[in-house]
């Protein structure tokens, strides 16, 4: 029996530093979930009302984990395969609005979160379209812990692009086309496989 958030160590440490004395926002939007808890809106963004079970092969190959915005985009692992090293899976953003972000891993997510924006946007972007914008109050510690335990640092711009970007061309097709074998008949990936292949 483990007290442990999760199974994976990486994600373990994320969970201890939100959950540590300082405050628990540290990244626009972000906020854990109980890991695995059941679907956090799969269903719902798979439009599998009444088929959970039809799917229950394919949606156990996905771990949700966190909330990524306030407006009900989320995280969550795909386990595209039965690697040993979890903390290497790709993470997969559900959008609310319908979108797809596929990140290549956990520690790319971390470099992400220390951009303190949901979308990932450009901090110059946000202050100019805001300039009372602040950062949200755990950012600043975030950065040093984020430096102090994995060695990594907030990327530039170019570096989130390229982040973003990978994960896309990695994986994107590839997830479209898993998703495409269950979802409801009459969804059309077709816009998001044409995303991920420009990507």
């Amino acid at each position: 029996m483990t007290d442990a958030y999760s199974p994976i160590s990486e994600l373990n440490l994320l969970k201890e530093f939100s959950d540590g004395p300082g405050d628990s926002y540290f990244s626009d939007g972000f906020e854990f979930y109980e890991y695995g808890r059941p679907d956090a809106g799969l269903v719902e963004w798979l439009s599998l009302e009444r088929r959970e079970e039809e799917a229950r092969s394919h949606l156990d190959r996905l771990t949700p984990f966190a909330q990524a915005t306030a407006s009900g985009s989320f995280y969550a692992l795909w386990h595209c395969d039965d690697r040993a090293d979890l903390a290497t899976l790709p993470v997969v953003r559900f959008g609310d609005e319908g979108h797809l972000d596929i990140i290549d891993g956990l520690r790319n997510m971390f470099r992400l979160l220390a951009i303190d924006d949901e979308w990932f946007s450009p901090w110059d972007e946000e202050r100019e379209a805001d300039p009372d914008e602040e950062h949200s109050p755990g950012h600043e510690a975030y950065v040093v812990w984020l430096e102090e335990t994995f060695g990594l640092t907030p990327p530039t711009d170019a570096e989130a692009d390229e982040i973003l970007g990978s994960g896309g061309k990695k994986y994107g097709t590839r997830f479209v086309d898993w998703l495409e074998e269950f979802a409801s008949e009459g969804d059309d990936f077709d816009p998001l496989r044409k995303v991920f292949a420009d990507s």
